[in-house]
């Protein structure tokens, strides 16, 4: 008997190419818990848990600024917090039509996005105002608060009367005098004209007893100040200054029998 052809060899039947095994299937077999020392295990755990650490900085900060990217859109890029609502207080001479035209937000617009101050000073440039502030009231309001001009004085104006504060700015004008204002008569009544500030240095320095018999400062130029006092008398002024020591005089030159006193100069003062 021929021995059988050997591993390896080549015939012709089949071209001359060597003859092959049957193939070989590898399958992944995972190692039992005790196959892995417990040394390994020890140190593999303590790796994982030193990734976590230096990882969770850094989850943290992306999870607060995903939450910081989510207000600010919500604040800033919605009208969810939109203006709804603009509250004024302590307006009596401007109405709440007036300031809310003044402060020219519109309804909707965040609340976070509105300049408080840029609102706070066009609405501070009404006539009436002396200042304004602008705060926010979340989730909606815009509160305003108002702080109006005191009238201390008016000037007739023809047949009106402008009201001026204490700055010498005219606000208001009326149709009448109000009873419990001096009147001072300038040519022109504003808070950069030196003739309405000289009379209002004057007003200041009067006397109790002269604001009582007071009718009108009458300032013809800043050296020809007078006062108009009841009975048809005159105090002659002159210039602003020294106004404490010309009040003081003239009040105790109340009781004398005279139309015209002239305290220009208060060291040597002449009436008839």
């Amino acid at each position: 008997m021929s021995p059988g052809p050997a591993r390896g060899r080549t015939s012709a039947a089949d071209g001359g190419a060597p003859r092959r095994g049957p193939a070989r299937r590898w399958q992944l077999v995972r190692a039992g818990r005790d196959a892995v020392p417990p040394s390994t295990r020890r140190f593999m755990a303590r790796a994982r848990q030193r990734r976590m650490r230096a990882a969770l900085p850094w989850a943290v900060a992306a999870g607060v600024l995903a939450l910081a990217g989510l207000v600010a859109w919500t604040l800033l890029g919605t009208g969810l917090f939109g203006v709804r609502e603009v509250r004024v207080e302590g307006a009596g001479l401007v109405t709440p039509v007036q300031v809310h035209d003044a402060v020219g937000v519109p309804d909707g617009v965040p609340l976070a996005r509105v300049d408080l101050a840029a609102a706070a000073h066009r609405v501070g440039a009404l006539p009436a105002v002396e200042r304004a502030t602008v705060s926010r009231d979340w989730p909606g309001t815009l509160v305003v608060r108002v702080t109006e001009r005191t009238p201390v004085a008016a000037v007739p104006q023809g047949e009106t009367f402008a009201l001026i504060d204490r700055s010498g700015v005219a606000f208001r004008t009326v149709d009448r005098r109000p009873a419990e204002l001096p009147q001072v008569t300038v040519a022109r009544p504003a808070a950069d004209d030196p003739g309405t500030r000289a009379g209002l240095e004057v007003l200041v320095a009067l006397t109790p007893e002269l604001r009582a018999e007071l009718v009108d400062v009458n300032v013809e130029g800043l050296a020809r100040i007078s006062l108009r006092l009841r009975g048809d008398r005159t105090v002659v002024w002159g210039d602003a200054t020294r106004g404490p020591d010309k009040a003081r005089v003239a009040t105790a030159l109340l009781d004398e029998d005279a139309a015209r006193i002239d305290v220009s100069a208060p060291d040597v003062v002449t009436f008839r």
